[in-house]
């Protein structure tokens, strides 16, 4: 299994990025998939999931209505489109697949003027 994250990097607050997630060694199309992300000095947090077929996803409180996670269960990758970025969206952002508790190496995302 790998899952292989792109797309953070710097952008200015109220900005926008897109994150993408590869993912290779599984039926992709048969797995949830999720995107957390952990800043400095505190947990891991789930940020949005979206189930096998793309059906209705989950967001966390803090992300709602500013994140969109989406799949394209042809390509094998999950996307996260964040738009209206704050500077406590600075985190590293993961790619998980929560069956077989697998992640990705993460990618940097720094809001910030």
């Amino acid at each position: 299994v790998q899952l292989v994250e792109s797309g953070g990097g710097l952008v200015q607050p109220g900005g926008s990025l897109r994150l993408s997630c590869a993912a290779s060694g599984f039926t992709f199309r048969s797995y949830r998939m999720c995107w957390y992300r952990q800043a400095p000095g505190k947990e891991r947090e789930l940020v949005a999931g979206i189930s096998s077929a793309g059906g209705i996803p989950d967001y966390a409180d803090s992300v709602k209505g500013r994140f969109t996670i989406s799949r394209d269960n042809a390509k094998n990758t999950v996307s996260l489109q964040m738009n209206s970025l704050k500077p406590e969206d600075t985190a590293v952002y993961y790619c998980h697949r929560p069956t077989g508790n697998n992640w990705g190496q993460g990618t940097q995302v720094t809001v910030s003027s």
